[in-house]
Protein backbone atom coordinates (compact mmCIF):
# COMPACT_ATOMS: atom_id res chain seq x y z
CA UNK A 1 0.00 0.00 0.00
CA UNK A 2 1.32 3.35 -0.85
CA UNK A 3 2.63 5.63 2.31
CA UNK A 4 2.78 8.99 2.98
CA UNK A 5 5.81 10.89 5.31
CA UNK A 6 3.67 14.54 6.70
CA UNK A 7 5.41 17.05 8.73
CA UNK A 8 4.29 18.42 12.02
CA UNK A 9 5.25 20.67 14.13
CA UNK A 10 6.31 20.08 16.83
CA UNK A 11 2.62 21.49 18.66
CA UNK A 12 1.02 20.25 16.07
CA UNK A 13 2.52 16.07 16.22
CA UNK A 14 1.44 16.48 20.39
CA UNK A 15 -1.91 17.61 19.76
CA UNK A 16 -2.36 14.51 17.65
CA UNK A 17 -0.87 12.26 20.47
CA UNK A 18 -3.28 13.68 22.94
CA UNK A 19 -6.39 13.09 20.54
CA UNK A 20 -5.32 9.83 19.47
CA UNK A 21 -4.50 9.12 23.37
CA UNK A 22 -7.87 10.41 24.43
CA UNK A 23 -9.34 8.42 21.44
CA UNK A 24 -7.64 5.36 22.17
CA UNK A 25 -6.74 4.95 18.84
CA UNK A 26 -3.29 5.24 16.70
CA UNK A 27 -1.91 8.68 15.61
CA UNK A 28 -1.71 6.74 11.84
CA UNK A 29 -5.41 5.96 12.33
CA UNK A 30 -6.30 9.12 13.25
CA UNK A 31 -4.66 10.92 10.87
CA UNK A 32 -5.97 8.22 8.11
CA UNK A 33 -9.45 8.72 9.48
CA UNK A 34 -9.27 12.82 9.26
CA UNK A 35 -7.85 12.66 5.84
CA UNK A 36 -10.87 10.28 4.54
CA UNK A 37 -13.20 11.80 6.40
CA UNK A 38 -11.24 15.47 4.28
CA UNK A 39 -12.01 13.47 1.11
CA UNK A 40 -15.29 12.63 1.54
CA UNK A 41 -16.28 15.95 2.15
CA UNK A 42 -14.58 17.43 -0.73
CA UNK A 43 -16.33 14.74 -2.80
CA UNK A 44 -19.88 15.72 -1.29
CA UNK A 45 -18.91 19.40 -2.60
CA UNK A 46 -17.62 18.54 -5.85
CA UNK A 47 -20.86 16.22 -6.35
CA UNK A 48 -23.19 19.02 -4.82
CA UNK A 49 -21.46 21.76 -6.62
CA UNK A 50 -22.24 19.77 -10.01
CA UNK A 51 -25.94 19.44 -8.99
CA UNK A 52 -25.99 22.82 -8.38
CA UNK A 53 -24.63 23.63 -12.16
CA UNK A 54 -27.12 21.01 -13.92
CA UNK A 55 -30.37 22.13 -12.10
CA UNK A 56 -28.95 25.77 -12.96
CA UNK A 57 -28.44 25.04 -16.69
CA UNK A 58 -31.61 23.08 -16.87
CA UNK A 59 -33.79 26.10 -15.14
CA UNK A 60 -31.75 28.90 -16.90
CA UNK A 61 -34.67 30.49 -18.77
CA UNK A 62 -36.75 30.19 -15.22
CA UNK A 63 -34.11 31.87 -13.45
CA UNK A 64 -33.21 34.54 -16.62
CA UNK A 65 -37.03 35.51 -16.07
CA UNK A 66 -37.14 35.99 -12.56
CA UNK A 67 -34.24 37.56 -12.02
CA UNK A 68 -33.78 39.95 -15.63
CA UNK A 69 -32.14 42.82 -13.83
CA UNK A 70 -29.06 40.21 -13.03
CA UNK A 71 -28.84 38.74 -16.17
CA UNK A 72 -25.59 39.60 -17.83
CA UNK A 73 -25.20 41.75 -21.10
CA UNK A 74 -26.45 39.42 -23.76
CA UNK A 75 -26.98 36.23 -21.83
CA UNK A 76 -30.66 36.16 -23.40
CA UNK A 77 -28.64 35.93 -26.79
CA UNK A 78 -29.75 32.46 -28.51
CA UNK A 79 -31.99 31.44 -25.52
CA UNK A 80 -35.65 30.61 -26.39
CA UNK A 81 -38.03 32.27 -24.02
Amino acid sequence: MPALNVEFSDRELEDLRQIAKERGTSMKALVREAAAADIARHRALQEGAEEFRRFFAAHADEFAAAFPDDEPAGASEGRVA
